[in-house]
């Protein structure tokens, strides 16, 4: 059976991914970092739909963790197939000349540096040169990317701009290894990262800027996500999908 482990799949847009690949009929490695019971309801709901799942624990930002949540994997026999990076963070909504370098930091260790590691340790167990069988990254990276997000996380969007030049310079370097290697930029959907960033009714407000008029939902994410993992973009690497309603 086929494994996906997806980081930050106690909720949004990592859950959903979850939930539908499971009904796909991978094995789902559920990551989280600090929503065990969240983490626990998703495993159960797979469960109950007949899929199989476990959770497995990671801060992705420290490096020994990584490393730890792999060998979790290994040592249940899990053959890894999909990795789907879609842990991350922000912070309150505020203007660069206000950041500090510890939150610089703290957004680049979790949404750069994590993602890199997960990378590195799905490469060295997908690779042909590691005796592995080829498998697919997808890298949930953000509108933010391009917009650059000015007066409220110009960090967190840089962060995710660097995960777009991992995603292209990932992808040349495993092509020929069996390891596709794409990216997803969601727009602004219905999550609780919002609230993370102090505005949880953000997408509301921003929902009129939207050309198509309306936020969009995880499972339609989720769609984009599943789409890159199957064979039908077997000829795809090194791609970004916009998923933003036109923005």
């Amino acid at each position: 059976m086929k494994t996906a482990l997806i980081t930050g799949a106690s909720r949004g847009i990592g859950r959903a991914t979850a939930l539908l690949l499971a009904q796909q009929g991978y094995q789902i490695a559920v990551n989280f970092h600090q929503r065990e019971s969240a983490a626990a309801e998703v495993v159960s709901l797979i469960h109950q739909q007949g899929g199989k799942a476990f959770s497995v624990q990671a801060d992705i930002a420290d490096e020994e963790q990584v490393v730890e949540m792999f060998r979790v994997l290994d040592q249940r026999g899990a053959l890894l197939s999909a990795l789907v990076n879609n842990a991350g963070i922000l912070f309150q909504q505020t203007r660069v000349e206000q950041l500090s370098a510890e939150r610089i930091n703290r957004v680049f260790a979790t949404n750069v540096t994590g993602t890199f590691l997960c990378c590195r340790e799905a490469v060295k167990r997908m690779s042909f040169q590691h005796g592995g069988q080829g498998g697919v990254i997808v890298n949930v990276s953000s509108a933010a990317a391009r917009s650059g997000s000015p007066h409220e996380y110009v960090d967190y969007a840089a962060s995710k701009g660097a995960v777009d030049t991992l995603t292209k310079g990932l992808s040349l370097e495993v092509a020929a290894q069996g390891i596709r290697v794409n990216g997803v930029r969601p727009g602004f959907i219905y999550t609780d990262m919002h609230a993370d960033g102090g505005e949880a009714d953000r997408v509301n407000r921003l929902a009129p800027t939207i050309p198509m008029q309306r936020g969009g939902e995880p499972e339609e994410i989720a769609q984009a996500i599943l789409w890159l993992l199957s064979d039908a973009a077997s000829y795809i690497t090194g791609t970004i999908i916009d998923a933003a309603g036109g923005r």
